[in-house]
């Protein structure tokens, strides 16, 4: 690792946030930023816009005016460039092409295409590279946590959403649960729908609640719509649900288990949901089944909005990588109101999960705790 300058390090800033501006829009693919700089002034700038558009060190360079602009100046870039052929040229051989001479970049891109391939590449060829520390590093890492982990495992991310009372409840003992959060958060969770490829709840709040599970900014849809999962072990899903009747909005997955009638399985295939079998001896075993199978279909990151079971289920299968927990200010106060999850847990204090770097932060009346399980 090399010590930057404040200079570079206000530089690559400017790419992590070029690249927020990708969010929604470019997965299975990273978010990218570039900035083209000479003698401190930039040249250009760029970012991976949208899937199967041209990446970001492409977009910066052209926007700098080509080659002839941008021989002997530096690219900032928030990830290692690409250097394989995928469903855009390498962005290696941009950057030699442009007679760039020096590389900043932020963060290492961890899939088996990179890996420090493409930065050894452009120091084979004679361009100076720097690798960030750090702060820096750290910023960029946690901006790509849903390709870093897909492309070490091939699993998606998880987010597990949770909102409850002060007392820790997700419903009264009757199973109230609407609305324990307040609308600040009940519209920033619409923000974090079409930020992911794809939104999980289970078949008791698919049938209590009769959701849509589409992301909408205030009262207009959302342009990207993430797939629609539900974990319904038996095929229970009404076909007359809202989660198929908006179909044409966005897809829908049902996960089953081997034992789900072949009757109610092909009526859910004929109506247009895609059935996914989840093989296993238990839930638990049954999501890790799933997560699989979905990830192999490319689902980089799934927001999970579950009940208990199904949150619990996902806890005991150690499939959870983020929680965000909406603490709304009141109390239910009854030993039977619904906890957020109930699964199998922790036996000890010893063996039970611990989270990293917990923030909180107010939204509307709202506290909104968050914290990672694990970092990819």
């Amino acid at each position: 690792m090399t010590v930057l300058s404040s200079t570079d390090l206000g530089f690559l800033s400017r790419a992590l946030a070029l690249a927020e501006r990708g969010r929604g829009r470019v997965s299975p693919n990273p978010l990218v930023g570039a900035v083209v700089v000479r003698d401190g002034q930039i040249l250009g700038e760029g970012w991976h816009a949208q899937l199967g558009g041209v990446h970001a060190e492409v977009a910066a360079i052209e926007a700098s005016g080509g080659t002839d602009a941008t021989a002997g100046a530096t690219i900032y870039v928030s990830l290692e460039p690409c250097c394989h052929q995928g469903r855009t040229p390498p962005c290696t051989d941009a950057i030699r092409n442009a007679g760039l001479t020096r590389v900043v970049v932020a963060s290492d891109d961890p899939s088996d295409k990179a890996s420090g391939r493409g930065l050894g590449i452009l120091r084979d060829d004679g361009i100076r590279v720097d690798v960030a520390d750090g702060e820096i590093r750290q910023q960029a890492v946690d901006l790509n946590q849903p390709f870093r982990k897909h492309s070490r495992t091939g699993m998606p991310w998880v987010l597990s959403k949770v909102a409850m009372s002060m007392d820790g409840k997700v419903s009264s003992a009757s199973g109230d649960s609407k609305w324990i959060s307040g609308d600040a958060s009940r519209a920033l969770v619409h923000t974090w729908r079409s930020d992911v490829d794809a939104v999980a709840v289970g078949i008791g709040t698919a049938l209590a609640d009769d959701p849509a599970l589409t992301s909408r900014d205030g009262e207009v849809k959302s342009p990207r719509q993430p797939r629609r999962i539900v974990f319904d072990s038996s095929g229970r899903l009404p076909l007359e649900s809202k989660l198929i009747a908006t179909l044409e909005l966005a897809p829908l997955t049902v996960v089953v288990g081997r034992a789900a009638a072949r009757g109610q399985v092909n009526a859910l295939e004929a109506s247009g949901v895609d059935v996914l079998v989840a093989t296993g001896e238990n839930e638990a075993a049954r999501v890790t089944s799933a997560m699989e199978q979905l990830g192999e279909q490319g689902i980089t990151s799934i927001l999970l909005e579950g009940g208990p079971k199904l949150n619990g289920a996902f806890l005991d299968a150690r499939e959870l990588d983020e929680l965000r927990v909406f603490m709304a200010p009141m109390l239910f106060g009854a030993h039977a109101a619904r906890d957020p999850f109930e699964g199998s847990g922790s036996e000890t204090v010893a063996d039970a999960l611990r989270f990293k770097t917990p923030s909180v932060v107010q939204v509307g009346e709202d506290l909104l705790l968050t914290s990672r399980l694990r970092e990819w």
